[in-house]
């Protein structure tokens, strides 16, 4: 362990772990029915439940023993009021070890240590590069992108308190945090009803408002003071993006009226952020010369924020102007006296604009079939339009006109079309970043592409104006399989040809995580999309195209997340890197970018990714033949493993009847449905990825993250070739770090919670394979890792997970 991690390990004991077990002492005050017995019944009932687990008893009996042995309980009313009383104990314990996590976030991690901008500004420096890191900044940015998918269990109100607790647990004060926890103790955990697409929005405009606007505004800040020219003005180095109100994608709550309200609040947020910070400098820039004009902008934010409907000519470059007046007169008249305020904004609305994140559109590609044939039935599409080959409904598409309203008479029509004319709505307001891309689910053909190119053009946007990025996702293992020939027809097209032309001769490929291993298992889905990745970077400069890759990625493992940023870092030359983007989705906000520490830590660890990658990239990070040859090996075997085990007749009702799969839908912490379509049954197929690996986790097995791993590496032993694997591991950063995600997977696993299901006469046999997976994986991953432990290189996140384990043990 180095002197860092082991120093980041001392303060986590010290400051999350030994204050956990000081402030949990203060429960006993929480206002709660009979809250001392509660404390104590639920430490008898974890014994309880560690007995029970040795004995492969199944939940209810364990319960059953409980309240036999320990309370004199035996009405059903009072036992589930005691099982309430528990939940919500349990709740406010996991909330106090959030927060802990978040105000200790600072000195568990190395704020200036490896992956952070004070790393990659002395890498430049001792390297002599800072032209080219010059030139790479010049088209280089990272895209965060918030996504409203619903696995943010916290309620707003709660995501509150736990800022406002983890503020007054940094700073000791010991009276705060015992009413922070009074609070918690009279706040719901859970929302009374399903939240709109506009509340998910709001929601998450908190964290641009209080996170991501200071973060940022610091980073690039720091960046300027050390390389002033390097940063280019023209070209924000970090981008926000927003789905809340723009994906429609299987949820029919998001209409274009949701649609324009989201983009509205998002300008008046960042219009108010600017107004709170002008009125900052207006207390401090009270000189000669400078003080009118600090009031006249100061007036005019006012009047856009809040005079309703009062939307008057304002726009990025004229407050950049403004404040680059004060600027030169602080300079010359008054020494520089709070320029470094002044800057500080400057550089924000750079980054902002007066959009504060650009609101994509998403749609699935069968909702554009729906809409063109309706189309087609009509006079509005060339005739025989639906018995054309593709190549004849490609040129079709091109040379549509707009159609009137009169011809909109199908709701579905008229949505599809509202929802493209509200775009150029947002951008006459917010400008054109604030609503720019239409991201295409399901998309597996170029027609796919076109139809929404064509779309576009019956809404009534002309062919030279149509300044939108159209972007294809691929998600499942054929798909990815078949982007490059989709993409190679679109190239040779001449219309998107033109397209491109006009969008700079930059392409944006969506990739997605979700549903790819959900189709083919962990091993084949990541290594699909690096060489789907590696594909489309080939054919796109052979057609003299910037492809850039927007990665679909979720918080866990098993959805693209874990160590993110490693991914990125390992790219080599044959992958495009000339941006970053990725989602950011559901607790992964909170999580990973709860505070301003957190935030500015991992959006750190993006940036320097990818700008190391293009600057100091080495042999590490390319794969060799030898070495592709071998992972395309192991993501067979695995895939062939996940595939029969995915198949398994009973699969979809194991996780309909032993998980919480079927109660998602009735959950009330998000306004998507839970799976596409409107069949009353359920199929893998249609279920959506996330309650997909939801239920998974919930189950503690988080199969999804290592199924198919452990016989993979088997295969590869039989054959005599594990030593190459162990040289595999060591010299790429690609695979290290696939397998130290999956350990993470595999840390979050915890087998005794339903090990009652082994001797089931239908289930028994998917959860003995599932836990055979388990074992395999694990015996085999020490072998290649040398670890004796999972997530033996990350003992501070060994001990985090540990810690949350065992809470949410205890919550089940």
């Amino acid at each position: 362990m180095d002197y860092s991690s082991n120093r980041g390990l001392q303060h986590f004991r010290s400051e999350v772990g030994l204050k956990y077990q000081l402030y949990n002492s203060l429960f006993t005050s929480l206002p709660f029915h009979r809250i001392e017995k509660t404390g104590i019944l639920l430490s008898l009932l974890s014994n309880n439940c560690e007995e029970g687990y040795k004995k492969n008893q199944s939940p209810a009996e364990i319960m059953e023993d409980f309240f036999n042995r320990h309370t004199i309980y035996t009405k059903e009313q009072d036992r589930n009021d005691l099982l309430f009383r528990f939940v919500q104990y349990v709740e406010r314990q996991v909330v106090l070890f959030d927060a802990l996590e978040d105000a200790a976030f600072g000195q568990v991690n190395d704020m200036n240590g490896p992956g952070t901008m004070k790393q990659l500004e002395s890498d430049v420096m001792q390297s002599e590069k800072e032209k080219e890191l010059t030139e790479k900044l010049k088209d280089f940015s990272i895209r965060l992108v918030l996504t409203a998918h619903p696995t943010q269990f916290y309620p707003g109100s709660v995501l509150g308190i736990i800022n406002d607790l983890s503020r007054a647990l940094a700073a000791n004060q010991t009276n705060l945090v015992n009413t922070y926890l009074q609070q918690l103790g009279k706040t719901p955990f859970f929302n009374k009803k399903k939240p709109t697409p506009y509340d998910e929005a709001v929601s998450l405009v908190w964290y641009l408002e209080n996170v991501f606007y200071p973060a940022a505004g610091r980073i690039i800040t720091n960046l300027k003071s050390h390389f002033p020219d390097a940063v280019n003005d023209e070209n924000p180095l970090i981008r926000m993006g927003f789905w809340p109100g723009g994906d429609r994608d299987g949820n029919p709550f998001v209409t274009h009226e949701i649609t324009l309200q989201v983009a509205d609040a998002l300008r008046g947020a960042i219009i108010k952020c600017y107004y709170m910070d002008v009125r900052k400098l207006k207390r401090r820039l009270t000189f000669e010369g400078v003080d009118s004009l600090v009031s006249g902008l100061e007036t005019k934010l006012y009047d856009n924020l809040f005079i309703p409907g009062h939307k008057t000519s304002l726009d990025k470059k004229e407050i950049i102007a403004t404040l680059t007046e004060i600027r030169d007169i602080l300079i010359y008249k008054h020494n520089r006296l709070f320029l470094h305020l002044v800057d500080n904004l400057i550089h924000k609305i750079q980054l902002f604009g007066l959009y504060f994140s650009t609101l994509d559109i998403r749609q699935d590609s069968s909702i554009h079939d729906q809409v063109v044939n309706i189309l087609a039935e009509t006079a509005v599409l060339p005739a025989g339009f639906s018995i054309m080959d593709d190549q004849a409904k490609l040129d079709a598409l091109t040379s549509l006109q707009p159609i009137a309203a009169t011809q909109e008479t199908d709701p579905m029509v008229h949505e599809a079309l509202e929802t493209i004319r509200a775009i150029k709505q947002i951008q006459h307001y917010n400008g054109a970043e604030g609503c720019n891309r239409y991201i295409i689910s399901q998309c597996k053909s170029a027609l796919h592409v076109m139809e929404v190119y064509g779309l576009f053009l019956l809404a009534g946007w002309k062919e030279e104006e149509l300044n939108i990025d159209i972007i294809p996702l691929f998600e499942t293992i054929d798909d990815l399989q078949h982007a490059g020939g989709i993409m190679e027809t679109l190239y040779q097209f001449p219309a998107y040809k033109k397209h491109l032309a006009k969008r700079m001769k930059r392409q944006t490929i969506m990739l997605g995580f979700s549903d790819g291993t959900k189709d083919g298992g962990y091993l084949m889905a990541n290594w699909s999309i690096y060489k789907a990745k590696e594909e489309l970077t080939r054919l796109s400069a052979k057609y003299d195209v910037d492809v850039i890759f927007f990665d679909g990625r979720g918080g866990p493992p098993s959805r693209g997340g874990g160590k993110t940023h490693k991914f990125y870092a390992s790219m080599g030359h044959n992958i495009s890197n000339k941006e970053i983007q990725l989602t950011i989705q559901g607790q992964t906000v909170s999580s990973n970018f709860g505070t301003t520490d957190a935030a500015q830590f991992n959006i750190e660890q993006l940036l320097n990714a990818g700008i190391s990658n293009g600057l100091f990239s080495s042999r590490l990070n390319t794969l060799t033949k030898k070495e592709e040859k071998l992972l395309e090996e192991l993501a067979d075997a695995g895939y062939n493993a996940y595939r029969k085990f995915r198949d398994h007749p009973y699969l979809a009702d194991y996780l309909l009847q032993v998980s919480p799969l079927r109660f998602y839908s009735e959950t009330n912490i998000g306004s998507r449905p839970a799976k596409r379509g409107s069949s009353s049954g359920i199929s893998l197929k249609d279920l959506r990825a996330i309650p997909y690996a939801g239920s998974w986790a919930q189950l503690k097995q988080n199969v999804t993250g290592y199924f198919g791993v452990g016989t993979a590496l088997k295969e590869m032993e039989e054959k005599g070739r594990i030593g190459e694997i162990q040289e595999l591991y060591r010299e790429s950063l690609f695979f290290r770090t696939l397998l130290d995600n999956c350990e993470m997977a595999m840390m979050k696993s915890f087998f005794p919670l339903t090990a009652y299901l082994s001797k089931h006469p239908i289930y028994g046999g998917i959860w003995l394979a599932i836990r055979e997976e388990y074992e395999l994986t694990r015996q085999y991953l020490g072998r290649v890792t040398g670890n004796r432990e999972l997530m033996a290189a990350y003992p501070i996140e060994q001990v985090s997970i540990a810690g949350a384990n065992d809470l949410h043990r205890r919550k089940k």
